[in-house]
């Protein structure tokens, strides 16, 4: 009988000024579901309506997804309101709880990158959740402004880089393709 090989995880991450970050882990996690490997997303800086949310109740439990901003659009400045500093706090404890349960395959801390920029979550947090990852987990940053700390720890980097966007027109966020 042929063995099955351990699962390696490794830490991608998804950054830059374009479009897709969070889309290229969402499909992710639902090319996982496939095989029926467990998803945890964490969702920082957003508690709005998204498709997303419609899309895993339908996938659960494979694919679990919780929000850690608040309602609506956050508008963050470099000195955050406290409320979203302990919305941030509690998420990241919730990702490393479902990190270390040995219940998910894949963790996606989805805006983890903005949250971080922001000062919600401390650049030495994310490294020291990282640096706790089981062996046997895959852990996914999006958001732009990765820091060069995250890049040199990640054993992969994708920069979405916007050559041209209709938000330039116009066009705001439309349900199913950008929400």
């Amino acid at each position: 009988m042929k063995e099955k090989k351990q699962f390696k995880g490794y830490i991608q991450i998804y950054t830059g000024s374009g479009k897709g970050k969070t889309t290229a882990a969402l499909g992710l996690a639902l090319r996982a579901a496939g095989y029926g490997y467990k998803v945890y997303i964490g969702q920082f800086l957003k508690g709005q309506m998204y498709g997303e949310l419609l899309s895993v109740k339908k996938l659960s439990p494979l694919i679990t997804l919780e929000q850690f901003g608040r309602k609506g659009f956050i508008h963050v400045i470099k000195n955050p309101d406290e409320e979203d500093i302990k919305r941030g706090k509690r998420g990241l404890k919730r990702c490393l709880n479902a990190m270390l349960s040995q219940k998910y395959r894949i963790i996606i801390l989805d805006e983890i990158n903005v949250a971080v920029y922001f000062n919600i979550i401390s650049e030495k947090e994310i490294i020291e959740f990282l640096d706790q990852k089981p062996a046997g987990v895959e852990i996914i940053l999006t958001g732009r402004y990765a820091p060069p700390s995250f890049i040199k720890k990640a054993d992969l980097v994708t920069e979405m880089k916007e050559k041209k966007h209709y938000y330039k027109k116009g066009v705001k966020a439309r349900e199913g393709i950008e929400k």
